[in-house]
């Protein structure tokens, strides 16, 4: 779904909205947590939360609730309340978690493989320069 300037002049407004673009909305993390409690303990529909938010559900696109709550609850359901409510947003780059390796460059092994990797490169431009042309 796309935003129109008038959408996202609307959505800005929203204390419930942290930043928005033509294409997405980041929604603030208090009203991640508040909404995933009214739903859980006041047993609240996503319609209702959003419309109680101050949303304009014509603007957001019907699926829109609920897709943010199904999205959210997992989220809580898998790392808890205070993930879902900080500013770190666990979509995107390295989502599983898991540390990107980080090579000592001094490290023998890290050094035979940069070299074979490199000498693999210069053979095979060589082979692409006395490749004879059609």
């Amino acid at each position: 779904m796309s935003y129109s300037e008038e959408h996202l002049r609307q959505l800005q407004a929203n204390p419930n909205v942290k930043r928005c673009s033509s294409k997405s909305i980041t929604y603030a993390p208090a009203f991640k947590q508040r909404a995933v409690k009214q739903y859980y303990e006041e047993g609240l529909s996503p319609r209702q939360i959003f419309l109680k938010a101050g949303f304009d559900l014509q603007v957001l696109g019907k699926h829109k609730p609920k897709d943010c709550l199904k999205l959210w609850k997992s989220i809580y359901k898998a790392k808890g309340m205070t993930v879902l409510g900080s500013d770190t947003d666990p979509r995107g780059k390295n989502r599983s978690g898991k540390k990107k390796p980080k090579y000592d460059e001094n490290d023998a092994g890290y050094l035979k493989a940069k070299i074979a990797y490199l000498e693999a490169e210069n053979s095979f431009l060589r082979k692409l320069k006395t490749k004879p042309k059609v």
